[in-house]
């Protein structure tokens, strides 16, 4: 069972909190997704072996925390990663994000750069809400203020709000020099039908640091979940830690 991270006034965060040595490992989640993704877990697991510090957590609205999540916006996930690592853990991060997760995983590390000791995007997403809808999609959503589609790799259908989407197109990214400074290793599948991996050749131009590097798996697809994924996920965190 999660703990909870009680928060006066706003929703309770499910999370689990792993204590151990180097970088606290945040793993953040993507769009309607939580800490118990087979990214996530394999991660952990791999924490325990190591002896490596870990969060995951679940965004309000997600998971086993409260809240609801057509309620919530980018902004309001990105204050709950702020909070839960301020509460929750101490000295540098790792932050690890997984599609959305890796847009929170960006403006988190400008809020806390101080912190970051390196961050690691899975087919991370910025900017979504600009490339990820047609203009018949933004006209539903200005009308409607609600987009529901069906998604191949869900079960239930995936929503959208005009707040979440307004949210996101306050905090795009792309388009100027990202002032991040840490190491950054970004894996994107060439067979992603949700992120093009020409997101990931904008982000690394678009960062400021030096040292960032792009790894493209041939037959990748969105969730970069399969075995031989989780051991170049594994393998990039490890061999960042060590440089650390």
């Amino acid at each position: 069972m999660p703990d909870f991270l009680e928060r006066p006034g706003l929703p309770s965060l499910a999370f689990a909190h792993r204590e151990g040595t180097g970088p606290t490992i945040v793993f953040l989640p993507g769009y309607g997704s939580d800490m118990e993704g087979s990214k996530a877990v394999a991660l952990d697991a791999w924490a325990e072996t190591q002896g490596c510090a870990m969060l995951r957590l679940d965004y309000r609205g997600c998971g086993r925390s409260e809240g609801v999540f057509a309620e919530a916006t980018l902004d309001d996930w990105r204050d709950d990663v702020l909070d839960a690592i301020d509460t929750l853990t101490r000295g540098p991060l790792i932050l690890v994000g997984s599609s959305m997760g890796g847009w929170l995983m960006l403006l988190v590390a400008l809020e806390r750069a101080e912190r970051i000791a390196a961050l690691v995007g899975i087919a991370a997403a910025p900017d979504f809400t600009e490339w990820g809808y047609d203009e018949a999609q933004r006209a539903t959503l200005e009308a409607d203020g609600l987009i529901v589609s069906e998604h191949p790799d869900y079960d239930t259908p995936e929503i959208t709000t005009r707040a979440f989407w307004g949210s996101g197109q306050a905090n795009l990214l792309l388009g100027s020099e990202i002032p991040i400074d840490c190491p950054v290793r970004l894996l994107q599948g060439l067979d992603d039908r949700d992120v093009p991996p020409s997101v990931a050749f904008r982000l690394g131009r678009a960062l400021r640091s030096a040292d960032v590097q792009t790894m493209l798996v041939k037959g990748g697809e969105h969730r970069l979940s399969r075995p031989g994924d989780l051991a170049l996920l594994l393998t990039t965190i490890g061999a960042l830690i060590e440089t650390l």
